[in-house]
C-alpha cells in the first residue's frame, strides 16, 4: 500500500465498486427523481427515487414478483419482456403519484445496447414517465415482446429446450407462445390503469 502523505484511500464503497460517488452526487443534486433499474439473477427491479436531505425516498417501486403474482406472467421474471412489462407497472405507478420525468440512473453498470434496462426504460416511455434516453440504445420490438425467444425455441434441441426452458415449462407455458402470452399480460397492464 502507498505511504506517501498525498495518497488518498478511495471510500469504501467505491473499492467495493458498489458506488461512484461522483456519478451519484450530480444524480441527488439534481431536483428531478430518478429511475433506478437494478437487475439481479431472481429478477428486475425499477424504482423512482427522489434524492432529499435526509436521504433517497423511494416514491414507487415494480418488481418481478408483483408481475407474475398480480398480472399472471409465466416467462421468466428477468429477461428482456418481463423488463418492458415491469417499466410499464413503473411508469403507470410514477404517473399517478405525479411524477412526470425521471432520469435513468444505472448505478456501476454499463449502459449496454438493447439490455433488459433499456427495456424497462421503453415500458415507462410508453405508460407516459418521461425519461430522456436515445432511441437506439433500446432493444428492438422483435426482442421486447419476446419474437426472439420463441424463435430459439423453435430451432432447440430436445435436450437444450429442456434445459434452457426450465422456468418456463415448470410455469405450465411453452416459450414459443411467449410473444402471445406478452400482448395478453400487456392488455391486463393497460386494462388495469386505464381505470
Amino acid at each position: 500500500m502507498a505511504k506517501n502523505a498525498r495518497y488518498r484511500l478511495p471510500y469504501r464503497r467505491r473499492r467495493e465498486q458498489k458506488t461512484d460517488y461522483q456519478a451519484r452526487r450530480i444524480l441527488a443534486t439534481s431536483t428531478e427523481p430518478r429511475l433506478v433499474v437494478r437487475a439481479s439473477n431472481r429478477g428486475i427491479v425499477a424504482q423512482v427515487i427522489k434524492a432529499e436531505i435526509d436521504g433517497d425516498r423511494v416514491i414507487t417501486q415494480a418488481a418481478s414478483k408483483e408481475l407474475t403474482a398480480k398480472y399472471g406472467w409465466q416467462g421468466s421474471g428477468k429477461n428482456i419482456p418481463a423488463g418492458y412489462l415491469l417499466g410499464m407497472i413503473a411508469g403507470h405507478k410514477a404517473v399517478e403519484a405525479g411524477i412526470e420525468s425521471a432520469y435513468l440512473d444505472l448505478g456501476l453498470k454499463r449502459p449496454t445496447k438493447g439490455s433488459k434496462v433499456f427495456a424497462v426504460v421503453k415500458g415507462a416511455i410508453d405508460a407516459g414517465l418521461n425519461v430522456p434516453c436515445d432511441s437506439d440504445i433500446i432493444p428492438p420490438p422483435e426482442r421486447l415482446n419476446g419474437g426472439d425467444i420463441a424463435a430459439y425455441a423453435k430451432g432447440a434441441d430436445p435436450e437444450v429446450y429442456e434445459k434452457v426452458f426450465s422456468v418456463y415449462l415448470r410455469h405450465g407455458m411453452r416459450p414459443e407462445g411467449l410473444p402471445d402470452h406478452f400482448e395478453e399480460t400487456k392488455k391486463k397492464i393497460k386494462e388495469d390503469w386505464s381505470k
